[in-house]
Parts: C-alpha cells; structure tokens; sequence
C-alpha cells in the first residue's frame, strides 16, 4: 500500500507545480509544446540509452511479462475494435487511442510500486523494456508515417531510428546490451544526468495542459475517453488475472506481479508521443489524467486481494 501512496504522491506533487505553471503563465504561450519537445527530443531518448545499456535480453524472460504482453495486445485490439465500429476517427486518433489504453506507466509510478507493493523492482524492468523495444516503436512508426502523409513500410520503419531521438536512443542502448560491453559509469553519467529529466517534465508538461481541461465533461469525446480508461483500468488487469491464473497457472507473488503492471495507468509519454506528432492530445491528456486517479484506487484494490 505504501507503494501506491508514495508513486501517486510524487505524480500528483510534480503535476500540480506543472499545473500553477501554466495556470500563471509562467513560460508563455508556447511552454508546453517547448517542454514536451525537449522530453521528447532529449531527455527521453537519453534515459532509455542508458537503462537499456544495463539491461540485458535475458532480463525480458519471465512468466509475467508473457501475461503483460498478451493483455496488452488484446486491449489495443480491443479499442481499435470499439473506435472502428463506433466513432470512426482518423488513423492518428486511433493510434494515440491505443497507446492510451494499454500504454502503461512503468517509469516513475511502476518502479516504486514494484519496490513497495513487490517488494522487487526487477518485476517492471521487462515491462519497461518490451515498451521501450516494441510497442513505443511500432507506435512511433504509424504516427511518423501518418504525419509524414505516407503510408507504413518496411523501408520507412527501418529508417525510423534515424529520424527519431528515442528510437536511436533505444538502438544505441540496446547495441550497447548484447555487445556484451560494460560501459564505464562516468560514460554513462551525462545520459543518465540528462534521463533524469525526462519524468519530472513528462509531468510538468502534462500539468501545463490541465488549464482549462474538463476531463469529466460530456460531449461528443467523453465516450471515447471513458472508455480508454475503462480499458485501462480495468479490462486490462481482469484480462491479466484470467490470462495469468488460467493461461499459465500463476500464483503468488508472481501472479500479483501480472497483474499489477497490467493495470498501472497511461504514461504520461504517450501525452508526449501525441503533442510531437500533433495528434489527440485532448484524450491523451484526459486518459492520463483519469487513469491515474482511478489507478490509485484500483492498485490498492488488488494489493489488499492478491497481495
């Protein structure tokens, strides 16, 4: 329980000073946009250079990260589904959308509930790097396209490391992992200076945008928003528990760790992700929010049953 306390505490704590900024104006007009950029351009791709330079291949080989993983594939699905068959919005709000409902926050809220509620960090790092390797990538892959006007290819999603910061950062750290090649600390320092950055301005960038945001407001979008959060919150971890308990006969600490990254909320980077490409911020913005709040009651729901 402390966990969920003391991961929700920071993220509300940095939200709000983000959230004063931009209700005084603090950075003008353009300070949110500049922020998430340079989380985006810089910061981001430097943290993951540097986590996936100590990470290895083998870290991703556990019974837990096989439920995240097919959870969160049938969830995406899921909310393509619904979106095709109800609102029919562009590719790009369709992409932002998925990312929303499945997305989940396993920086700065999955470490320490992993540490407090786990009682072992090493449950979330699989999560952390199958996000980083695939789902961010593929991701990054259709909203570059789309933005581009083009359509997705091979040739496009092979040079996309070259035209996108956190993919070549993700490629260098990872190069780095499998060469076998243990960098010294002082070499990795200034990236791990940098990374640090990267969650305290997702969270301020994010705060900024709250003036004047209604995330519980009704309207043609609120359909669409509750039910990425639905999705979120709770599709993906029901999912998780029948997939893990049922699946693969998981039990104990290792079905709680199942089922607990499945359901931490949206990452703010996919609020990032959509001011980049400049699409669905509204519900990016909105699905992150909410996810959170309800998050921190369904986390401490499922500590007190499974843990």
């Amino acid at each position: 329980m402390s966990g969920v306390v003391t991961g929700f505490a920071v993220i509300w704590t940095v939200t709000l000073v983000g959230y004063l900024v931009g209700r005084t104006n603090l950075l003008g007009p353009h300070g949110t946009a500049v922020i998430a950029r340079l989380v985006f351009l810089i910061a981001t791709p430097a943290l993951l250079l540097g986590t996936l330079a100590r990470s290895t291949v083998a870290d991703l080989a556990t019974p837990a990260l096989a439920v995240f993983v097919l959870s969160t594939l049938i969830v995406a699905a899921l909310y393509l589904l619904v979106a095709r068959l109800g609102w029919r919005g562009p590719p790009g709000e369709a992409t932002v959308g998925a990312l929303c409902a499945s997305y989940v926050n396993a920086a700065n809220l999955g470490l320490p509930v992993a540490a407090y509620v786990l009682g072992d960090v090493s449950f979330v790092v699989p999560v952390l790097i199958f996000q980083v390797l695939l789902a961010a990538p593929l991701a990054l892959g259709v909203l570059d396209a789309i933005t581009a006007g083009r359509g997705l290819s091979v040739r496009r999603l092979a040079l996309l490391p070259a035209r996108n910061p956190i993919m070549l950062g993700s490629a260098a750290g990872l190069l780095i992992s499998v060469s076998g090649w243990d960098p010294p600390a002082e070499l990795l320092r200034p990236f791990d200076l940098v990374g640090s950055a990267a969650v305290p301005l997702a969270l301020l960038a994010l705060g900024m945008s709250l003036p004047g945001a209604r995330p519980l407001a009704g309207g043609s979008g609120a359909v669409q928003r509750f039910v990425v959060v639905g999705l979120k919150i709770v599709v993906q971890p029901v999912l998780a528990y029948a997939i893990a308990r049922f699946g693969f006969g998981l039990t104990g600490p290792v079905l709680l760790a199942a089922v607990v990254t499945s359901a931490l909320p949206t990452a703010q980077n996919v609020f990032v992700f959509a001011t980049h490409y400049g699409q669905a911020q509204p519900l990016a913005r909105d699905a992150v929010v909410l996810s959170t709040v309800a998050a921190a009651v369904s986390l401490a729901a499922i500590a007190a049953l499974l843990g």
